[in-house]
């Protein structure tokens, strides 16, 4: 395992794909804070025009509570299409590059290899997160945004990473989507349903049945006057997680790797 993990490792350092996705992360955080920025001054928020308005429309109150809770909603939904795209980049790139056959002649099982590429994925993530949620605390300091307290900044941290741990358990699915269609194009197309499927089942008002839809109302987009999703949702999120680990190591398994 611990061979298996370094060479994803260096696959991965190779790569754009780490910067460009803590470019994203360092993006959702600037946001969020603009946001929070042109929300303590609706003076400025109408000279910014649409900018403002939209500002305005997110919610969100321009305090400690507010600003991690749009933090936490832009890590759920965000984090979902990121932590998904990590997921098809570590499995289709061995399809893409034509490297699967090789990895597969290796005298390391199967199993190790698919299980070392979900521990990077699913580290990939949290570390992702967790830098948001680091740098969301920075810049609210400099905004000096009122409310502050340890038990805030403690329950807004942990609602980031509760948000981004229930993101990125919904991605393996797509890692078997990405194996089965042996590349990329097929599991990103299946993001795009999801994604779409997400948004619609939520505003119908079932979004807590649909365990794409979980993690954002968890993260409360569908505003205070609404309950966050029960265990219930959070078990559909984690059997989906489940699920599709299983699958995809089933799949490595069994399939018949001739190209």
């Amino acid at each position: 395992m611990r061979e298996a993990l370094w060479s994803e490792l260096l696959k991965a350092r190779r790569s754009l794909l780490p910067a460009l996705t803590a470019l994203a992360f360092t993006l959702i955080t600037l946001v969020c804070g603009l946001f929070m920025f042109i929300l303590a001054e609706p003076a400025r928020a109408r000279a910014l025009g649409l900018l403002g308005d939209k500002a305005q429309l997110s919610g969100a109150a321009a305090d400690w509570p507010g600003y991690l809770g749009l933090l936490a909603q832009a890590v759920a939904v965000g984090g979902l299409l990121v932590y998904s795209m990590i997921a098809i980049w570590v499995f289709g790139r061995e399809f893409s590059d034509h490297t699967a056959k090789d990895l597969l002649a290796l005298p390391t099982s199967r199993t190790t290899v698919v299980t070392a590429k979900f521990i990077l994925t699913a580290a990939w993530a949290m570390a992702l997160a967790t830098a948001a949620a680091a740098a969301g605390l920075l810049l609210g300091a400099l905004l000096a945004l009122p409310a502050w307290s340890a038990q805030t900044a403690t329950a807004g941290v942990v609602r980031i990473l509760a948000a981004a741990a229930l993101s990125a358990a919904l991605t393996t699915p797509l890692a078997l989507a990405a194996s089965i269609g042996r590349g990329y194009l097929a599991a990103v197309g299946v993001l795009f349903v999801l994604a779409f499927a997400a948004q619609i089942i939520a505003a119908l008002g079932f979004g807590a049945w649909f365990p794409y839809s979980v993690p954002g109302l968890y993260a409360g987009i569908a505003g205070p006057g609404h309950d966050p999703p029960g265990p219930i949702s959070v078990l559909l999120v984690l059997t989906t997680g489940a699920a599709g680990v299983a699958a995809t190591l089933a799949w490595w398994r069994n399939a018949d790797h001739d190209r």
